[in-house]
């Protein structure tokens, strides 16, 4: 049975270090991996009394791959579609405890203005105080999705008739989360 996150992260609202945190995608393509990052993400985890919920979300704009060209394809209507759909959404009501500091969390995530139920799985960290005052937590995470499902079909067909480019996604969150510490003498 699991428990909340809670037993983990002092109850408050949590704030992303977007400096320390990242976001990332995997996809096969070709005879390898084809990698990217977004490069503007906000998340904030708010734990209280009875459970902890996330809400994240990921600038298609910031879109970070190696060729400026192929960035501009992602953002198109090929790909995500970032004039009309500028953002990717994540949102879990309630995250939970595996044990040994492993997490899974049911949400929803939205691609594309497609929202579609998935399932992460991953780890947070004991609380540590920083050089600052501030408590920090890492939260990193990891799924997989059928992009297809969220209306990312673009492909481009091999000699052989294979697709180029397979329809599963691996996405990684690595996150940093603060909570401010109280004033001295608090």
């Amino acid at each position: 049975m699991s428990t909340p996150i809670l037993t983990v992260a002092p109850a408050g609202t949590w704030n992303l270090d977007p400096i320390h945190s990242r976001v990332d995608f995997e996809v096969r393509y070709l005879a390898g991996t084809f990698k990217g990052e977004f490069q503007e993400v906000g998340a904030e985890l708010t734990v209280d009394a009875e459970r902890a919920s996330f809400e994240g979300t990921a600038k298609v704009a910031s879109v970070d791959v190696k060729d400026e060209n192929l960035s501009a394809h992602l953002q198109s209507p090929d790909f995500f579609d970032a004039e009309r759909h500028p953002e990717l959404r994540f949102a879990a009501p309630d995250i939970r405890l595996d044990g040994d500091g492993k997490v899974s969390v049911n949400g929803e995530l939205t691609i594309k203005g497609v929202t579609k139920p998935v399932t992460v799985a991953g780890t947070v960290t004991e609380p540590i105080a920083d050089p600052y005052g501030n408590e920090r937590i890492g939260l990193n995470l990891t799924t997989k999705i059928d992009r297809t499902d969220f209306g990312v079909d673009w492909n481009n067909p091999l000699p052989s008739g294979e697709p180029s480019l397979a329809n599963d996604v691996t996405i990684l969150a690595e996150l940093q989360f603060v909570k401010p510490g109280g004033e001295p003498g608090e």
